[in-house]
């Protein structure tokens, strides 16, 4: 049985070539929170590590976060994450919408150093809050 939009648990992903942030999002409270990144090889995840996230969340969907230029246009790593999405989709049998992810990384580092410095920077840190930032965006264009 599908949930009304609204009330859905989404898994939101910020793709890289090494390590992928994951956070978990509900929609009812528009909010998500950060749970740390998936080693990858060349892009591809540790499945393992995918599947365990996939399980334990038991999301309604995924949110894919897509790195363009920041004039909008593609790059090799959009590509790269768009195939992602879409590995994803056909392995969980599972929606896949991807967010436009331009500047979340600086934003999560903003906001990580505010919260605790230097320390906080850790790169899992970064992948995961800049998860948590696709899916937040994500979100907004859900209430426009």
């Amino acid at each position: 049985m599908s949930k009304n939009v609204g009330q859905r648990t989404v898994l939101g992903f910020d793709f890289g070539k090494k390590y992928i942030g994951v956070a978990v999002g509900q929609e009812l409270t528009g909010s998500a929170s950060p749970l740390g990144s998936i080693r990858a090889k060349e892009g591809i995840p540790n499945e393992m590590e995918l599947t365990k996230f996939i399980k334990e969340w038991q999301p309604d969907y995924l949110v894919v976060g897509l790195p363009l230029n920041m004039d909008g246009s593609e790059q090799q790593l959009t590509l790269d994450a768009k195939k992602f999405g879409n590995r994803l989709s056909n392995k969980f049998a599972l929606k896949v919408e991807f967010q436009d992810e331009r500047l979340t990384t600086a934003d999560a580092k903003e906001r990580l150093f505010a919260a605790g410095g230097y320390r906080n920077l850790k790169k899992d840190n970064i992948d995961a809050e800049s998860a948590r930032l696709i899916i937040e965006s994500y979100f907004e264009t859900l209430y426009d």
